[in-house]
């Protein structure tokens, strides 16, 4: 098979994924391509791309590629987006981040860093499929463990957790003014292509008015 046609194959599986896809799973509908040689296709792709100047690219997250248009374009996305984005109240931020740098964590521990009871907190976000059940602790009571999910490294554009910034590196951002100026700029997040149909969010923990929005839902 020519190298262009393999090319146009991998771009038609991505663009029609509903869902991050694996290099493994695009290579076994290529015959003789292994998934390195497809990461060599994916990135001739976004070398084309960006020598077009087009406005999306292809993104490697939770495990698997996914068409993306440019931060650049986000707010005439936002002008024309039916869906709400995804947003998060403090506490549901904070929460996540316990998660992410502490899991598997039981809620005593979470509740323990916080300092306040996490229950309500810990449902909204296993209900937005951001954190799963990972199982149980082997102590006395066994009780549930949590764990970020595929679904939190989509949201946040991370192909692996191993791609989280050390907290060293959060550590030295500098604080947000009173009046509510960054001191430094904030890090951009890609748009979709299209949007996925959201719930109505909880007010109590997820909301428009008191939330910090997330990286856009992603496209299908």
């Amino acid at each position: 098979m020519e190298r262009e046609q393999e090319r146009r194959i991998v771009e038609a599986i991505i663009l029609a994924a509903s869902e991050p896809i694996a290099p493994a799973r695009i290579a076994a509908v290529l015959p003789a391509c292994n998934p390195s040689q497809v990461r060599a296709i994916i990135d001739e792709l976004n070398a084309e791309y960006a020598e077009q100047r087009r406005a999306f690219e292809i993104w490697e997250v939770a495990g698997g590629y996914q068409i993306r248009s440019l931060p650049e374009f986000a707010p005439y996305l936002r002008q024309v987006q039916t869906s709400r984005p995804l947003r998060l109240s403090p506490a549901a931020l904070e929460t996540l981040a316990v998660i992410a740098y502490r899991q598997p964590v039981t809620r005593a521990e979470i509740e323990h860093i916080r300092g306040v009871d996490a229950g309500a907190v810990l449902r909204s976000l296993l209900d937005r499929q951001l954190v799963r059940i990972a199982g149980h602790r082997e102590v006395p009571g066994r009780p549930i463990v949590y764990a970020t999910s595929r679904r939190f490294l989509e949201v946040f554009g991370l192909a692996k957790l191993g791609d989280l910034p050390t907290l060293r590196a959060i550590e030295a951002l500098p604080e947000v003014g009173h009046e509510g100026e960054p001191s430094a700029p904030p890090l951009a997040s890609a748009e979709p292509l299209a949007e996925v149909d959201l719930d109505e969010l909880d007010r109590d923990d997820l909301g428009e008015d008191d939330g910090e929005e997330l990286a856009p839902p992603l496209a299908h």
